[in-house]
């Protein structure tokens, strides 16, 4: 054996691989379904779900079976040519996911996608102009919103703890007050050239918009011609109950999206991320033939393996109304917290199995081992929770969040609810 071999996870980890996440003890080898088993044998459930990216669960059946058939048949060739598995992908996502017109571009993760927005955005400005007839560049965003890490999209992310270090960044963006009509009205100008949004804000500690607020933006965007765009990098696929995460916070006929950027949970664990834009008239040309040849691109994007992951990750979502088993599960989650409330949590918050748990900051700053440490109550518990078996991710510094499979089950959603009761109440006495 090996030198390198005699070593740890941590100890490679920490001789080879950028510290650029604040990584937990945890070393996972295998995982099916909703579990996932460590190097030492350790069984966890797990609500982390990649955050938000394992729709269907570890090691799903159907898709190594389409990743075993695809790779043996074609895995990748170029954009330059025409494969009719990303043909297929984009009719799916147009008419089955978002059943407007429009067309599709393909890329490998959710900042790439939004990053294809943002080039959306400046392109409508070249040809729509301001009042004064000179091109528009602005593109607003809110407070709480995070659309990435690579450089056009972090400028973008309304949180300055990610935008900090990194100056200066690329300029163009203003970020507004989250779910204020009033701000947002006053906060426009003659130069917006596209609104951008999370429908529900993941990082930034779940946040839904109200109705209110999405149909405000839409009049907005009506009246003054702006693009309005939504990232369901995480709300999106099924994950809020609904195959679109802001059709389960409105049903005003009216919200119609210029663009939506997807990620995460389109490829159920395969990197992936797509735009679709809509077939909306721009002087002569229509809005989703802007980005035209030698316009972007993308090396990897929605090559014939990946295709065929997504569609069969969409499909399956909609053939066996997965939707419903979502909307189910996060009605029985709320009626569980109702009947019996969790010590430290003081609200649940979002839609469908996007959900998260407020945490009472000021009584766990009362707990001895919490002010041993410089962890956020946030991170403090899910370090916990973890130690019992149960994997969740933090939003920000006060909120747990839980993005299990779409496919979870009632056992194991009132097993985790039982390991958070237990974790919390131990630690309160």
């Amino acid at each position: 054996m090996s030198q390198e071999e005699h070593k740890t996870t941590v100890d490679l980890y920490n001789q080879y691989v950028a510290p650029t996440y604040g990584r937990f003890n945890i070393f996972p080898k295998r995982g099916e379904g909703v579990f996932l088993w460590d190097e030492d044998g350790s069984k966890f459930l797990d609500f982390s779900g990649g955050v938000a990216v394992n729709s269907l669960g570890h090691s799903s059946p159907d898709l190594l079976k389409v990743i075993s058939n695809q790779a043996a048949e074609l895995v990748h060739c170029s954009n330059l040519y025409q494969h009719r598995g990303q043909a297929e992908l984009a009719r799916l996502l147009t008419e089955e996911v978002v059943k407007i017109n429009g067309k599709c571009f393909f890329c490998n993760s959710g900042a790439e996608a939004n990053e294809g927005l943002i080039k959306l955005a400046r392109k409508f400005g070249q040809i729509s102009l301001s009042s004064t007839g000179e091109p528009r560049h602005e593109i607003v965003s809110f407070i709480g919103s995070f659309h990435g890490r690579t450089t056009g999209v972090m400028a973008a992310t309304g949180q300055e703890k990610i935008r900090s270090g990194f100056g200066p960044l690329m300029g163009g963006f203003k970020h507004l007050p989250f779910n204020d009509v009033s701000e947002l009205i006053n906060g426009v100008s003659d130069n917006t050239a596209a609104i951008l949004m999370e429908p529900i804000q993941g990082e930034g500690g779940i946040n839904v918009a109200s109705p209110e607020f999405l149909s405000a933006i839409q009049e907005v965007c009506r009246t003054k011609n702006i693009l309005l765009f939504f990232d369901e990098v995480q709300c999106g696929i099924g994950r809020c109950g609904d195959l679109c995460g802001w059709r389960m916070i409105s049903n005003d006929q009216e919200i119609k999206p210029d663009a939506i950027s997807w990620a995460k949970g389109l490829g159920g664990g395969f990197p992936i991320g797509a735009i679709w834009i809509r077939n909306k008239s721009v002087n002569d040309l229509q809005l989703c033939d802007l980005l035209g040849p030698g316009t972007h691109g993308s090396t990897f994007g929605g090559a014939p393996l990946v295709s065929s992951v997504a569609s069969t990750v969409i499909r399956k979502i909609i053939d066996e109304n997965i939707c419903d088993n979502v909307i189910n599960m996060s009605a029985m989650i709320n009626r569980e917290l109702q009947s019996q409330p969790i010590s430290f949590i003081t609200e649940l918050r979002g839609l469908g199995l996007m959900l998260g748990f407020q945490i009472d900051v000021n009584a766990i700053k009362g707990i001895g081992d919490f002010q041993k440490t410089n962890k956020t109550p946030a991170l403090f518990l899910v370090e916990l929770l973890a130690e019992s078996g149960l994997l969740t991710v933090p939003a920000g510094s006060d909120v747990i969040r839980w993005l299990p499979p779409l496919i979870v089950k009632e056992n194991e959603i009132m097993e985790a609810l039982k390991i958070m009761r237990t974790v919390f109440e131990k630690i309160n006495t």
